[in-house]
């Protein structure tokens, strides 16, 4: 045991803040007690009433999407330097924490997963379940081929005064949400027809097949994406809505909020 609990110190040694994720009151209030250095927790809801902390609207079921999530939003918030070492706490296993991971915050690259969760219109579950279905058909493809999809989040009205009906709208007189499993499949098999998904702050299928008419004078998008990506940083420029693309071309899931790209991931990878 003397050997173990070395270990344990040589990864706390040096750090500068200590997270602590979903802790529950006894651990949180000892680890203030123990500690003079910064504890940021990192949860659902503040139930331990930190004084340094990060919501997570999404339990991410990988644990390091979670640590990165909430090293994002301290950063945001100033609670860290990007330049810290920090010690991290979480449950990956069990209903207690089991995990402890040793990070610098730099290494880290900001990905906009925090600013695309938190400081959207939409619902935050809302988005997880747009990105989700994003990234399984970036993953699958239609029937084993890449397909390319949009979908715009949030501020549906302003969103459908932007745009125009390419086709009938098989959703307009439904009341279905993105997250049921039988509507995902519907938004994969839309998915291989032109035009964009719009989906309300709620998570309700208000169309499909919608072509966005915003301008997209003075939109700047990486070189190399197409109509699909101008439109998406056109749209989320002109409204509170954001957008998830996934390109047909790579194969890259990407997000658009206030006319700027702020997040680019892999399905791979995800």
């Amino acid at each position: 045991m003397a050997g173990l609990r070395s270990l344990l110190d040589d990864i706390a040694d040096g750090v500068d803040s200590v997270f602590l994720f979903s802790p529950s009151t006894s651990l949180y209030e000892s680890t203030v007690e123990d500690e003079d250095r910064t504890v940021v927790v990192v949860s659902p809801e503040n139930d331990v009433d930190a004084d340094a902390y990060v919501v997570l609207p999404v339990e991410f079921a990988d644990p390091t999407e979670r640590v990165r999530f909430g090293i994002e939003g301290a950063v945001d918030q100033e609670l860290i330097e990007e330049t810290d070492t920090v010690l991290c706490a979480l449950k990956s296993f069990d209903d207690d924490v089991d995990t402890v991971m040793r990070v610098r915050a730099s290494e880290f690259s900001r990905s906009g997963v925090y600013d695309l969760f938190v400081n959207s219109r939409a619902e935050p579950g809302v988005v997880r379940n747009v990105l989700e279905v994003a990234v399984e058909l970036g993953k699958k493809g239609q029937k084993g081929k890449p397909v390319g999809a949009l979908f715009v989040v949030g501020d549906a009205g302003k969103v459908m005064n932007k745009s125009r009906p390419l086709s009938y709208n098989p959703f307009e007189k439904s009341h279905v949400h993105v997250g049921d499993p039988i509507v995902n499949v519907m938004l994969k098999e839309f998915s291989r027809l032109d035009g964009a998904f719009v989906i309300s702050d709620s998570g309700k299928i208000v169309s499909a097949y919608r072509y966005l008419e915003p301008s997209a004078e003075g939109v700047d998008i990486p070189k190399g994406l197409g109509a699909r990506h101008m439109a998406a940083g056109a749209v989320t420029r002109d409204t509170n809505a954001i957008a998830i693309v996934l390109s047909e071309s790579d194969g890259l899931v990407r997000a658009f909020k206030g006319g700027e790209l702020i997040l680019e991931l892999d399905p791979e990878a995800y």
